[in-house]
């Protein structure tokens, strides 16, 4: 395919920079081009389809994910700008058909994974509600609009959108006595379904929004998810600073302000531990009712990305101590072995890293050299492939889960994009 003229123009860049790294440039340039190659899709009404690589369904997570590295290019790029802001279309109308739903079919041919026990639609391929589906949209589209400066995504159905989701947010906030939201799926793992008649273990009120599923579409043990939590919080900054910049809507700043300081006054109240071994540090879960689930997962959000997500900066105490935690033995989903340590997922073998979490590590790094050493990690693991994969084992990298998988790979050359962008 023809390549964008930006991304032309950054890969004679990185055939300078990265020149005494060849294995290096070959894997950003085949990573970075990735989503474009291989991923999306132009529809007739200007709108663009973003699958995730070996399912023909496209998550709202996933596929902002797959184009986010896209952003810093677009100022000057028309093919990227159309790109981008024909998914927000997409993606804002997906929303308006089911906020609850985390992916969906190209086309209304009631095509999913199973017949789950909850309200369906020809559109939706999957509905495990997760908060971090209804993130990643206003994310991308704010993080459009900062880089460069067009309003075009930013129209009603981005104002409808964040209403809507709003409204959900505060329902969740009291889930058992608000929520008509209910999933059970009668096949496959206990990862894949709710408990509790398809609502989830109980919950008490907290100011936080509840979520039925983590980013990893495996179910919550407790329904308050921090990280997701934390990214909704930042969410709600977003559509507050373009409520007044952009649609000088007063009511609709006013919501997502007051549903941010609900979201963090919880986050703050009932997400936080004091551990043995490293102080004050955020849990993944909790139920509000002092139970708390103590560990983090490669997807994201995570503990680990939370720097990244914009909640708090890297130096932040907490996040400090949280981190050391997570990049330890006391997290169940680190694991070390003989070829790579790093953060896997109980959505994934005992044992199995993920590149995602690789390239976030490094991202939220404050040392260069520890960002460096997980770049050569992650060039040191991908199987002779040339791309990045779901999990792989930690003694042996030629074992892998998911030999196509496009989120890793954005996120990859995200990371390879920014340690660049450092080495100027």
């Amino acid at each position: 395919m023809q390549l964008p003229h930006a991304v032309e123009k950054l890969f004679e860049a990185a055939d300078r920079k990265l020149a005494h790294h060849p294995k290096l440039l070959h894997m950003f340039k085949q990573c970075y081009v990735n989503t474009l190659e291989t991923t999306t899709k132009r529809m007739p009404d200007g709108t663009t389809f973003v699958f995730t690589g070996d399912i023909p369904a496209m998550w709202l997570r996933d596929s902002s994910a797959q184009v986010r590295h896209y952003v810093p290019l677009a100022k000057d790029d028309e093919t990227l700008k159309s790109l981008i802001e024909g998914l927000l279309r997409r993606q804002f109308y997906y929303i308006g058909i089911d906020p609850y739903a985390n992916a969906f079919n190209e086309e209304a041919n009631d095509r999913r994974y199973e017949e789950d026990l909850t309200e369906l639609n020809p559109w939706v391929w999957e509905r495990k509600y997760e908060i971090d589906s209804l993130c990643y949209p206003i994310e991308l589209a704010y993080a459009y609009w900062k880089a460069t400066g067009r309003k075009q995504a930013l129209g009603e159905s981005f104002r409808t959108a964040a209403r809507s989701i709003i409204r959900l947010w505060v329902t969740e906030q009291r889930h058992f006595e608000q929520s008509t939201y209910r999933f059970t799926r009668l096949t496959g793992p206990k990862s894949d379904t709710l408990r509790n008649g398809g609502m989830g273990m109980p919950v008490q009120y907290t100011g936080m929004t509840w979520s039925g599923f983590r980013p990893s579409d495996d179910a919550c043990t407790f329904g308050y998810l921090i990280p997701s939590n934390m990214f909704a919080a930042v969410a709600l900054g977003h559509v507050a600073e373009i409520a007044e910049a952009v649609f000088q809507d007063n009511y609709l700043k006013r919501d997502a302000l007051a549903l941010k300081e609900e979201i963090e006054y919880g986050i703050e109240t009932y997400g936080t531990v004091l551990h043995p071994v490293f102080g004050k540090i955020y849990a993944y879960e909790t139920d509000g009712c002092g139970n708390h689930n103590l560990m983090d997962d490669a997807n994201v959000p995570s503990l680990l990305s939370i720097p990244y997500l914009g909640y708090k900066d890297k130096d932040d105490e907490i996040v400090r101590n949280t981190r050391r935690f997570i990049l330890s033995e006391h997290n169940p989903y680190y694991y070390e072995g003989g070829k790579a340590k790093g953060i896997g997922s109980p959505h994934t073998p005992r044992r199995y890293i993920w590149h995602i979490a690789l390239s976030m590590q490094a991202l939220t790094s404050s040392d260069p050299d520890e960002m460096w050493s997980l770049i050569e990690t992650c060039l040191a693991t991908d199987a002779d492939t040339g791309y990045m994969h779901e999990g792989f084992d930690v003694d042996d990298p030629a074992r892998f889960t998911r030999s196509w998988f496009a989120w890793a790979n954005s996120l990859f050359a995200e990371c390879v994009y920014h340690w660049m962008e450092l080495e100027r």
